[in-house]
C-alpha cells in the first residue's frame, strides 16, 4: 500500500513542478524555477521507489494519466486554459482508463 502513496507523492510533486514550469516563464523567475527544479527531483525519487513493486507500465500509466488531469484542472483555474468538449471527453476516458486498470487488471498489484 506505501507503495501506491509513494506514485501519489510522485504524481503530486510532478503535478506542482509542471504548473510551475508555466509559471517560471522560461526559468526566468526564480523561485517558480527552483519549484521546477525541486518538484520533479521529488517526483523522480518518489516514482524510483515505486517501481520496486508496481509494474513499471502500471506505474507510469496512471502516473502520466492522473497527471494529465491533475494538470488540465489546475491550467483550467490557474492559467485559464478552457477545454472544449472533445477535450473533456479526452480526459474522461483518461480517468476511465486508470480506474479499469485499477479494478480489473491482474497486472496491477493490490
Amino acid at each position: 500500500m506505501k507503495h501506491w502513496l509513494f506514485l501519489a507523492t510522485a504524481i503530486v510533486a510532478e503535478t506542482i513542478a509542471t504548473s510551475s514550469l508555466k509559471a517560471s516563464e522560461g526559468f526566468t523567475k526564480f523561485w517558480p524555477s527552483v519549484a521546477v527544479v525541486v518538484g520533479f527531483a521529488i517526483a523522480f525519487y518518489f516514482l524510483s521507489l515505486t517501481l520496486k513493486v508496481i509494474p513499471i507500465g502500471i506505474a507510469y500509466a496512471v502516473w502520466s494519466g492522473v497527471g494529465i488531469v491533475l494538470i488540465t484542472t489546475i491550467s483550467w483555474f490557474l492559467f485559464g486554459q478552457k477545454l472544449d468538449l472533445p477535450a473533456l471527453i479526452g480526459i474522461t476516458l483518461i480517468i476511465a482508463g486508470v480506474v479499469i486498470m485499477q479494478v480489473f487488471s491482474k497486472a496491477v498489484g493490490h
